[in-house]
């Protein structure tokens, strides 16, 4: 299985390199399939559009699946991949491609910026009791990811452990392991406690070539996994994680809020204000413990959807704490040179909604508090700083409800809390989400 590296993270219409009008004017036949790893569609079709005349390839082809091979002419290569539902055109493609070869194009993305990659199934194999396997890291959001590779269901640490790739944005290129069952971990490159994607077993075939295609999820910093054999069926690995974090929003500096959720501490304890950082932990129903200025507090523990990140907002007064679970997204802006910024309404209150704007332009209005806005997207400004205010009713004159000279950086995600008291809040504080503390 070879990755053709021009094409990766660009729509195979618009790759510099590929030529426009197919695989150099040729007529042998090659062979095409449809891996959908777009997770924002439940089903897709490839079309191939010979001489104007649409024919389908694949149809109906399952997030996580992939089609049966069909032929192509190398000299007339134009595609379109489909919405299996209704038929309409997700993204249109005429990839190069050599003759007596086969393909896989791979449709990675979401509804509205689903973009191709291509990969050519052609790697040599191994020797027996070998297998090569290949990380391709389409999952943009998730930033450059490390592959572990452990015995199968190994529960040992991977801090002081070498990964077998680092730092890969796009692909890993080949690497030669033994065959047999194995945990793959992804994380965060140089971060070994910081799992995006944990397989407990995954079976690599004696002289097999697979490719571990690695994808966004709903949050953006974890992510899905599917397992490719070159010539051969994809096996998907949808992730079961969530990742929580911890936001202490109670009214009155001196309250402290400690948090475990399913047996992991979120938060030590932290005087408010204070945002944590995000820890990755099982989906579905949790155990959550609470505790404010020290005295257990009863909350009714969240069910987190996997893929999905959440802020578990702590607000109110020491005296009458409440939580709020808010689902974060923190998927990167689709369009380059792009900010993400939205308002986070952490205030202990039930009736205040607070308002945002970014250098005097409206970037969100009547938030209200346990919640946060939809994010706007801006043009990103890392070398003039904006101005960024929040407006709320019915505050303190003495309030500090704006920051100057906020440097926000093209291609990343801002959230803007305001927390505390709702007639005189804390300062806002403006977290950049893939850094950490806030800034």
């Amino acid at each position: 299985m070879r990755f053709n590296s021009l094409a990766l993270g660009l729509t195979l219409a618009s790759a510099a390199l590929l030529s426009a009008c197919g695989g150099g004017g040729g007529s042998s036949k090659t062979n095409v399939r449809l891996l959908n790893a777009s997770v924002g569609f439940s089903s897709l079709d490839l079309a191939h559009n010979a001489s104007g005349d649409s024919s389908n390839i694949n149809a109906k082809i399952a997030y996580g699946a992939v089609g049966s091979y069909g032929s192509v002419d190398t000299g007339s290569t134009a595609m379109q991949v489909q919405n299996s539902v209704n038929g309409s055109a997700v993204t249109n493609l005429t990839p190069t491609l050599a003759g007596d070869s086969n393909y896989t194009v791979i449709a990675y993305g979401w509804s509205g910026a689903v973009k191709t990659t291509l990969l050519q199934e052609a790697e040599t194999a191994p020797d027996a009791n070998k297998a090569k396997l290949l990380l391709l890291n389409l999952a943009a959001d998730a930033g450059a990811l490390d592959l572990y590779v452990n015995p199968a269901n190994s529960k040992d640490s991977l801090s002081g452990q070498t990964p077998v790739a680092t730092n890969i944005v796009g692909s890993s290129g080949y690497t030669l392991l033994n065959s047999g069952a194995f945990r793959l971990t992804l994380t965060g490159t140089g971060k070994p406690t910081d799992i995006r994607m944990d397989l407990p077993s995954v079976t690599l075939d004696s002289a097999t070539v697979s490719t571990l295609v690695a994808t966004s999820t709903s949050g953006g910093k974890l992510v899905n996994g599917i397992v490719l054999k070159q010539q051969g069926a994809a096996t998907n690995y949808p992730t079961t994680a969530a990742r929580a974090r911890v936001v202490n929003g109670v009214a009155g500096t001196s309250t402290s809020v400690s948090a475990t959720l399913n047996g992991t501490v979120l938060f030590p304890s932290a005087q408010a204000p204070a945002v944590g950082q995000y820890f990755t932990t099982s989906a579905g129903a949790s155990t959550l413990s609470v505790n404010v200025n020290g005295s257990p507090v009863t909350f009714a523990a969240p069910t987190l959807t996997a893929g999905g990140d959440y802020s578990l907002l702590v607000s109110g007064t020491a005296a009458a704490p409440v939580l709020s679970v808010v689902a974060d997204d923190n998927r990167l802006p689709t369009a380059s040179g792009m900010t993400k910024i939205r308002l986070f309404n952490g205030l202990a209150s039930s009736t205040a909604g607070a308002g945002m704007t970014v250098d005097y332009a409206p970037a969100a209005s009547n938030v209200l508090p346990g919640s946060a806005s939809t994010p706007s997207s801006i043009l990103g400004n890392s070398n003039v700083g904006s101005l960024v205010t929040v407006t709320l009713p019915n505050v303190d004159s003495s309030w500090v409800n704006s920051k100057s000279n906020v440097l926000l950086s093209a291609n990343a995600v801002y959230t803007v809390f305001v927390l505390g008291d709702p007639v005189k809040p804390y300062n806002i504080l403006i977290n950049r989400e893939d850094l950490a503390p806030l800034q």
